[in-house]
């Protein structure tokens, strides 16, 4: 096993690395042994269907292919069983997926498609409710709270609030600070919160081992070690490049996430923009400390920023918190973007300014230039496709995304109008000037843009 690279950089990086541990998570170290694997590619091999990637949308995609169409797939991971998001993430299950909220939803296509969109994204969260179920994944249900970190945000939740209940028929709660306080906890940054039902916190390892292990038992296999180097279709097989062997394939599945290198696909270059997200997790607090922070609840958190903090107290009452992190990979281990994270924690819980901070870590997220997910075949005459995009909010509704990513699959996509839906009827953009321009010519200025477009929303967050 080869250690483990923190600096790694989609945009830079041909590959995620070959067998590399895992990143030093919290949830890496609390998950339990693995499921077992099949190690490296043995040589050139023959499949039906290759999932390229284990994170959770890959391995539901595995997971329904063999559950509901008899359908055994060969995952292909770089690293580890999800070593990229799936291990790193804030383990939050929304009732969404990509970054626009349901307002926007209908100023974007319309209110028609947005109740569609909605039916589909609520049906995916609670299809992983039921999968939260079926094993140990450490679930807190008790849904989403969403955290005014200003004065002025409160008008933001109640117009939020009130599109989610005439529109869509939703009972979100508009909570004063001192209702946060008596249920939830003391955070000092909140000045109300909208209180959403649908949500779950998990263990996301523990879930995705627990996927793998069902999936397993159905005949999924899982090649670790076994980087996709290149793809390429000859006489209408698809031709998977790793270190170790061809991998040949009928149909190809790429759920790659926010480690999709450039050269993986190329229906894939340049449509997606990897972003840092910084997660840390203090030790377990003291009885003082829970008494001083007011935590009553597990119910995991969000707050108004456009650079949003996730933070939640975890079963065993140690404080997660997450937020943005650098703009590029050999930057991420700069110690200000560690502060920026500590002091957006000690800010919202004061008693807890000198507490000892046991892991650390940063992962890519997968954010698409119309801030939209995208399960979709981008070429008629190739049995390619992909399910790429969350942008943060894919913890449920990946695992929907691999549901439908296999109906998609096994052919039985023609007659549902589900699949009519934007998300699964178009492909990925290219990077987008204001939303006027979209080319591929503005890919080599995304991080400038990123750069630029941080330093205002901060300005926004915290000034103005």
């Amino acid at each position: 096993m080869q250690t483990y690279n923190p600096l790694h950089d989609p945009l830079v990086d041909s590959i995620p690395g070959t067998n590399q541990e895992y990143a030093p998570t919290y949830w890496v170290a609390s998950a339990g042994l693995a499921p077992p694997n099949d190690g490296p590619v043995p040589g050139d091999i023959e499949a039906d269907v290759v999932i390229v990637g284990s994170g959770a949308t890959g391995i539901a995609t595995a997971l329904y292919l063999a559950q509901e169409h008899g359908i055994q797939a060969v995952i292909l991971e770089a690293n580890q069983t999800a070593w990229g998001c799936s291990s790193r993430n804030g383990g939050q299950g929304q009732n969404a997926s990509g970054r626009l909220s349901r307002s926007q939803w209908i100023e974007r296509w319309g209110l028609d498609t947005a109740k569609k969109l909605d039916a589909e994204i609520r049906m995916g969260f609670e299809n992983f409710s039921q999968l939260t179920t079926e094993f140990e994944c450490e679930a807190t249900p008790g849904g989403h709270l969403y955290v005014a970190h200003r004065p002025d945000k409160l008008d933001y939740l109640r117009t939020e609030a009130d599109v989610k209940q005439r529109i869509f028929g939703y009972k979100p709660q508009l909570l004063s600070k001192a209702e946060i306080q008596e249920r939830y906890c003391d955070d000092h940054d909140a000045h109300g919160a909208l209180l959403e039902e649908e949500g779950i916190g998990i263990h996301p390892l523990k879930f995705n081992f627990g996927m793998l292990r069902k999936a397993q038992a159905l005949g999924v296999k899982i090649y670790t070690g076994s980087p996709v180097l290149e793809s390429k279709t000859i006489d209408g097989i698809e031709h998977l490049y790793t270190p170790h062997g061809v991998v040949k394939a009928k149909r190809v599945a790429f759920c790659t996430g926010g480690y999709t290198g450039q050269n993986v696909n190329a229906s894939l270059k340049n449509k997606i923009l990897p972003v840092l997200s910084n997660s840390l997790v203090t030790r377990p607090l003291t009885e003082s400390e829970l008494s001083a922070t007011q935590f009553r609840s597990h119910v995991f958190l969000t707050d108004t920023r456009k650079l949003r903090f996730y933070y939640r107290l975890l079963k065993d009452n140690r404080l997660q918190i997450g937020s943005r992190s650098a703009i590029k990979g050999d930057d991420a281990n700069n110690p200000k973007h560690y502060e920026l994270l500590f002091n957006g924690l000690t800010r919202k819980f004061p008693p807890l300014s000198g507490i000892q901070v046991d892991y650390s870590w940063w992962g890519w997220v997968d954010v698409s230039h119309d801030m939209m997910p995208r399960i979709f075949k981008p070429k008629a005459d190739k049995n390619v496709w992909y399910s790429v995009g969350y942008g943060g909010n894919g913890v449920s509704f990946s695992t929907w995304a691999g549901k439908r990513l296999a109906e998609r699959i096994a052919g039985k996509d023609q007659s549902n109008p589900v699949f009519k839906l934007p998300i699964y009827s178009s492909e990925l953009e290219y990077p987008n000037f204001f939303g006027k321009i979209k080319s591929e010519l503005l890919a080599p200025f995304r991080r400038l843009g990123q750069a630029i477009l941080y330093r205002w929303y901060w300005l926004k967050d915290e000034v103005i």
